[in-house]
């Protein structure tokens, strides 16, 4: 089902990226807001190490959002990756940008997010594989918590029916 993640795993800063590069993945495509720091907060020092972390194993990254191009542009600039703003998520659009931009493909590429109606759907309906983690803090944006109602129930289904899998298994 498009809306189901490939994998799940507890934090963005738990993934094991190092093995996913010697799977032959090169691009990662992330959400900002609960997955890499708090609501509309900047960058923090430990999304900053990540980001280095990453650049030094070799991967392209980029982040794509909702947002408006200020609140993108800057967090982009303090990571060092490209980024797409207003991308419409769900939609495709956005997350074949962002692989655009970092040379990559729908192979090489694969997504992390915290929201399954936009990230996760997202990038399965640009054909990218999708991980989706526990999102960083409980406060959020009223029409962000009301579609976590429904979300619960999927994620629910999903661990149901699903063989467990961990972000290293996108292979």
């Amino acid at each position: 089902m498009r809306i189901f993640p490939y994998a799940m795993c507890g934090s963005t800063y738990a993934i094991d990226y190092e093995r996913l590069w010697e799977r032959g993945y090169r691009g990662i495509i992330f959400d900002i807001d609960n997955t890499l720091v708090e609501h509309n907060e900047p960058a923090t020092d430990r999304a900053e190490r990540l980001f280095e972390r990453l650049a030094a194993t070799g991967f392209r990254t980029a982040v794509v959002s909702n947002n408006k191009e200020p609140r993108v542009r800057d967090f982009a600039e303090a990571v060092g990756c490209e980024y797409v703003y207003k991308a419409g998520k769900p939609r495709a659009g956005g997350y074949l940008k962002a692989m655009k931009k970092m040379s990559t493909d729908r192979r090489t590429t694969f997504a992390v997010g915290d929201q399954l109606f936009t990230d996760i759907w997202g990038a399965n309906n640009a054909g990218i594989r999708s991980i989706m983690v526990r999102r960083i803090a409980l406060h959020e944006e009223i029409q962000i918590y009301f579609k976590r109602i429904p979300e619960t129930v999927i994620v629910w289904i999903y661990k149901l029916t699903h063989r467990k899998r961990s972000a290293e298994d996108l292979l």
